[in-house]
């Protein structure tokens, strides 16, 4: 067990890293105002409840008790610590809703949130993700690598990234990402999330969300995989999606949508994993077609320009092709007919002049004196 004697100590300390030593019991409530930056003690076997007293801790940054069996409600009094950036509680008992912020501004500074494998359930709180400022963030580092933690602790974490559980050694600044997977979240996803516009990872799978998905998922420029999968999710896939240059990783599978695939891009990078076990979805990669009167990717004006001698009362081109050929071949026959036979005159007169009947005549003659 932790000793109690630690909520003194920590006065002093910076960073404190208890993890992966099979400690068991609860976290000690005795926990005083101090200078905290890092707090882990994910994987080993505490249990009861977060205290609340580490809400004392103005300037902790990191918070790591994953893999435990801690217990209670979403911890919403963490929303006033300002410095708090990394918030990892994946694989424990916690349960209930997670209720709209109380604070003005509620985690200021928080650029990862891992939920995981929890018991939380009711809908995705929409004011939460309004709130998360630094997930809306473009990077300002111009493109300097930099990390968290002080000059002596570099922080390190583990997390699920493009579908592979990671230890990062290094916690880049710039670097978002929210896991709400393997929970009971229901209702639909909220439209809030696109305005997080620095978040690198998005992971929502395992849970029981309905609806659509929204078009502002568009907006996630900076998003490199998406993970929407096993929920009841229903409509079409917004092609907004199409335009996601740096999604390399989406998986849609396991839900109810329907329609045309979007093409394009990252798109066509997709194999049928992403979109496996939804039965009305159609086009490539899927070896389903979609019919005509699915809604089919535009043709491009050049084309849309060699189509415009279209009939307007509906009949096509290749209609008047059809009608070409066939009078073609009517008028050879006739013409072989008339020409053959010297009939009407009028129209061989037309044709071939006076001359062609003094040639004939004269044939005639010539018939005439051989008998």
């Amino acid at each position: 067990m932790i000793p109690p004697c630690f909520g003194n100590l920590s006065v002093h300390l910076i960073d404190l890293d208890l993890r992966s030593n099979n400690l068991k019991g609860t976290i000690p409530t005795t926990f005083a105002k101090g200078s905290l930056r890092s707090l882990k003690l994910n994987d080993n076997q505490l249990e009861g409840s977060l205290p609340r007293s580490l809400a004392n801790y103005r300037k902790l940054e990191v918070l790591d008790i994953s893999n435990n069996k801690i217990n209670g409600v979403f911890p919403s009094w963490l929303e006033a610590l300002p410095e708090l950036r990394v918030l990892v509680l994946r694989s424990n008992k916690f349960h209930g809703v997670i209720d709209s912020p109380k604070t003005k501004f509620p985690f200021p500074n928080l650029r990862v949130i891992d939920l995981s494998h929890n018991e939380f359930h009711g809908l995705l709180p929409t004011n939460f993700f309004e709130h998360l400022k630094a997930m809306m963030k473009v990077n300002s580092d111009r493109g300097e690598l930099k990390y968290m933690g002080d000059g002596y602790y570099q922080d390190s974490v583990k997390i699920t990234i493009k579908g592979n559980f990671i230890e990062m050694e290094k916690i880049q600044t710039l670097f978002t990402t929210i896991d709400f997977s393997n929970n009971s979240f229901k209702g639909e996803i909220p439209k809030s999330i696109g305005m997080l516009t620095s978040l690198k990872g998005l992971n929502l799978s395992h849970n029981n969300l309905t609806g659509e998905m929204p078009q502002s998922l568009g907006n996630l420029t900076n998003i490199e995989w998406l993970d929407l999968s096993s929920n009841m999710l229903t409509g079409g896939i917004p092609k907004q999606l199409a335009d996601l240059t740096s999604l390399a990783i989406l998986n849609l599978s396991k839900n109810h949508l329907v329609g045309l695939i979007p093409q394009g891009k990252q798109f066509n990078t997709f194999t049928n994993d992403s979109y496996k076990a939804n039965s009305d979805l159609c086009g490539f990669p899927l070896t389903k077609t979609c019919g005509d009167d699915e809604g089919q990717q535009p043709l491009p004006s050049s084309i849309i320009q060699d189509n415009d001698f279209e009939f307007a009362n509906g009949f096509h081109w290749k209609v008047v092709l059809l009608g070409y050929g066939c009078g073609f071949i009517f008028g050879l026959g006739i013409g072989y007919h008339v020409f053959s036979r010297g009939r009407p005159k009028w129209l061989v007169n037309m044709v071939y002049g006076e001359q062609h009947n003094k040639v004939r005549r004269s044939k005639k003659n010539a018939r005439r004196r051989r008998i």
